[in-house]
């Protein structure tokens, strides 16, 4: 099975609190395959590079993913990304807890570490040419998703802070890597 484990960065404004996706513009997609077993990223102007690594995999993975990053992708994207099978570990943690909970607060207390930074230093970053910055932050998110991910299906649960202390959210993962049948998807190049 090929999983890729993915996120994006965005730049674009926001109103009341609330993100308007068509004025959000990608900057960068990072992800992990697990075929090489390798990260790579991908700003806007590489993108026709990424369209067949995502149309090849068996399985997205993503955190916010099915709300935030495929609907933003399909914008750049000639097919539709939704006809992939996902694991969106945001909505399964919500399914079971909720409510949502913040990458980094699962981050901390499942694996022991946090992110290195935030969405908004991702846009100043962009801004400002810092690009190395944006791609090694998008990189290590992937990366807190892709061992998010793993413990989940190891341990059936993950763990998050509370006012009071850690608790553990307990998942069925049984039928994340499940494949029923394929559904038609267009692709952007001929196999």
């Amino acid at each position: 099975m090929r999983r890729i484990v993915f996120d994006i960065e965005t730049t674009g404004e926001s109103a009341n609190g609330s993100f308007d996706f068509n004025a959000q513009e990608l900057t960068i997609v990072s992800i992990h395959d697990s075929k090489t077993g390798k990260f790579s990223s991908y700003f806007r102007d590489e993108l026709p590079k990424l369209w067949s690594i995502l149309e090849r995999a068996d399985l997205l993975i993503g955190y916010n993913s099915d709300h935030f990053d495929i609907p933003i992708l399909n914008k750049y994207y000639s097919g539709d990304l939704t006809k992939i099978k996902s694991v969106d570990l945001l909505k399964e943690v919500k399914n079971v807890l909720g409510r949502r909970l913040k990458l980094d607060n699962i981050a901390e207390a499942t694996l022991g570490r946090n992110k290195i930074g935030h969405g908004l230093e991702a846009v100043e970053w962009f801004k400002n040419g810092e690009l190395d910055k944006l791609r090694e932050y998008c990189e290590e998110d992937v990366r807190i998703t892709k061992d998010i991910y793993e413990y989940a299906k190891k341990n059936k649960s993950l763990k998050y802070k509370d006012f009071d202390g850690i608790r553990e959210v307990k998942l069925n993962p049984s039928k994340w890597e499940v494949i029923e049948d394929a559904p038609a998807i267009t692709h952007t190049l001929p196999f």
